[in-house]
């Protein structure tokens, strides 16, 4: 039998490290990973050395899905008419009101997100900062190999036109003029940035300067076995949620909370979630929410 222990204890460790102060356009796009040895953590607690892995152990008990009030004006963002009936076919399993109830994005924002793929999320994002925000949708080299066609079409649609293209590799993501930016999102990403050797204490540095003070980094990925590190990468498509928080504060961020809207305690976190592999349970993993604030 599997012991339980509260999130509490796990991030105990993290404390005594300076870590978390507690305080038609195409579906998703599946990228295919080089038959590489599968990946272990490699990251630390201070900039320059090794971070020790996290062992795996205990299943932490997860909290049940929680849902987020979805204000009435966001809503009409989401069931606007114009949007592809492929990507309402998405909705049920990714949840965009309650993201961008989440997100609290207002018009006029100012947001990027990294890995947009074929732009199923960076869509919302445009729609929720209107046409005086502006949005930046990157995506690197090795998407567009596949995300050429389906981004280039997407960005045609006129709920786009406060989007820019951006090519750039995830090491510096982001164009010079975006700048002050209020928040920062990947979305079922993360994880591939490992497999893809990308240097992820550039990538989240260079999102922290992006961002003006007090702006927000939310991270959202599969849920991946406590302890696991970034071993199950390539092969169920899931991260460690604490590697993550660990991850990412190196850049100087502080957690500033997590969403529950797309838990799944019944999950076991063991099968693949890649939107290939995953059959009729796509978007039903349970994957984590995680807020981190520019101070």
């Amino acid at each position: 039998m599997r012991t339980l222990l509260p999130l509490a204890l796990l991030l105990a460790p993290l404390a005594a490290c300076g870590g978390s102060n507690a305080s038609s356009v195409p579906q998703q796009l599946v990228l295919p990973i080089p038959p590489e040895t599968r990946m272990t953590s490699a990251h630390c607690p201070k900039a320059g050395e090794p971070l020790p892995p996290v062992p795996r152990g205990p299943t932490v008990m997860r909290p049940p899905a929680a849902r987020v009030p979805v204000p009435a004006a966001v809503q009409a963002l989401v069931d606007a008419p114009d949007r592809d009936e492929e990507d309402r076919k998405l909705d049920a399993g990714r949840h965009p009101g309650e993201l961008l109830a989440f997100l609290g994005l207002k018009p006029g924002g100012r947001v990027a997100e990294l890995g947009s793929g074929g732009g199923y999320t960076t869509e919302l994002l445009a729609r929720a900062v209107g046409p005086r925000g502006k949005v930046w949708g990157e995506n690197n080299a090795f998407i567009m190999k596949f995300a050429e066609k389906p981004w280039g079409e997407r960005l045609k649609k006129a709920a786009m036109k406060n989007v820019v293209r951006v090519d750039k590799e995830f090491d510096a993501p982001l164009p010079p003029e975006a700048k002050n930016l209020d928040a920062v999102v990947i979305s079922l990403l993360y994880h591939d940035t490992v497999w893809m050797g990308v240097d992820r204490d550039k990538m989240n540095k260079a999102v922290f300067d992006s961002l003006r003070h007090g702006g927000e980094y939310v991270v959202i990925d599969h849920s991946a076995p406590e302890g696991s590190g970034t071993e199950d990468v390539k092969t169920t498509h899931r991260i460690d949620e604490l590697f993550v928080l660990r991850d990412v504060e190196r850049a100087g961020f502080h957690h500033a909370g997590s969403g529950d809207f797309l838990r799944n305690q019944a999950d076991t976190r063991e099968w693949n979630d890649s939107p290939r592999e995953a059959g009729e349970r796509r978007g039903t993993s349970d994957r984590f929410v995680l807020r981190f604030i520019k101070p």
